[in-house]
């Protein structure tokens, strides 16, 4: 298990379309169990293999409370029916400190492939609902800030510009 290093906003691997998991290889096992250990340790509550440099579609998620853990590994997830809208903060681990609103669907039902090849088929509210249409954009290399209009989106580029030299200055 290790600890990989998240790409930040605007690495071009973050705006690259993952290509889909052929075959569920010791590879991809590895690739799973690193992104969760990385997601945890972060912390954050998803993690697309994108984020991490793996053009892959693998994402990992865990939206239990912290005193519980719900992990679900999904492997070339897709949406297959969206209902309501949902107006709620996101932050992202690859857009470190910046925070912003954005719509949503407020409920989800995912399609997507476990770690032992088998098909699974899961409704999502609230939180999940969120984090699997965050993680799954990032595996079409949309970043949550791409929801925003152009006069926010030039907004988020001069904040998150002074949140990188803040975050430097840290360091």
């Amino acid at each position: 298990m290790a600890i990989l290093p998240i790409r930040h906003y605007p690495d071009p691997v973050l705006n690259k379309q993952a290509e889909p998991v052929t075959s569920i290889t010791e590879e991809i096992r590895t690739l799973a169990t690193d992104m969760a250990e990385t997601m945890y340790a972060a912390p954050g509550v998803g993690l697309a293999a994108p984020q991490v440099g793996v053009s892959k579609n693998l994402i990992v998620l865990d939206c239990a409370p912290k005193d519980a853990s719900e992990l679900i590994i999904a492997v070339n997830p897709e949406i297959i029916a969206r209902e309501g809208e949902s107006f709620e903060e996101e932050g992202c681990l690859s857009v470190p400190g910046y925070y912003t609103s954005i719509a949503r669907s407020a409920k989800v039902t995912v399609r997507y492939l476990n770690l032992e090849g088998q098909q699974v088929e899961r409704e999502a509210t609230g939180l999940l609902a969120i984090a699997f249409q965050h993680e799954i954009d990032h595996l079409s290399g949309i970043l949550f800030v791409d929801h925003l209009s152009p006069l926010k989106k030039g907004m988020f580029r001069k904040k998150y510009q002074k949140i990188q030299k803040q975050q430097e200055q840290e360091l």
